[in-house]
């Protein structure tokens, strides 16, 4: 169950699935991790059932019903790619798209953070993630303009709307 927000900011619990199917507004989390100015990109698994073999930013999720952005952003980077660095939360952004059958109807807590080169290793979990590539966030660009069809819709709303701030992040030392 994760957490559905309501036009008067109530929440309840709903099931992931139905939040997707349903275009039911709901918390999510979206994390960006970069090293030597690249952001860490993960190609989303075949048996997912939302965007499966669409690149996305290093990692998405949505909060379980009694935890909080940041334990499931720490939970989750853990479980798809296998290593934590801190994260430093970098505000909260809402949008909608369709993404085929389903919908994205997020408030998404988005954190940062950074791996050095001798930090530990990235070991995706197949059953999440398809491949992994380091990419600057002009590569990512020319790449979304190129083959926008292999990137996830929430990623190139980022990408458009946001990419200042990542910048800001990327090239933070």
């Amino acid at each position: 169950m994760i957490v559905a927000v309501d036009a008067d900011g109530m929440q309840r619990q709903v099931g992931k699935l139905d939040a997707h199917l349903h275009n039911i507004r709901h918390m999510a989390v979206s994390i960006f991790v970069f090293r030597d100015g690249k952001l860490l990109l993960q190609k989303r698994a075949a048996g997912k059932y939302h965007s499966p073999h669409l690149w996305a930013n290093t990692c998405c999720s949505h909060p379980r019903w009694d935890e909080s952005a940041h334990d499931c952003a720490d939970r989750r980077l853990r479980e798809e790619l296998g290593f934590n660095v801190d994260l430093t939360p970098f505000g909260i952004v809402e949008y909608q798209a369709p993404v085929g059958d389903l919908f994205e109807n997020e408030i998404v807590h988005r954190f940062h953070g950074r791996l050095p080169a001798d930090g530990p290793l990235v070991v995706p979990d197949p059953d999440e993630v398809e491949e992994i590539a380091w990419m600057s966030l002009d590569e990512i660009e020319a790449d979304i303009a190129a083959r926008p069809e292999t990137y996830a819709p929430w990623f190139r709303i980022y990408m458009r709307e946001h990419r200042g701030e990542l910048h800001e992040h990327a090239d933070a030392i």
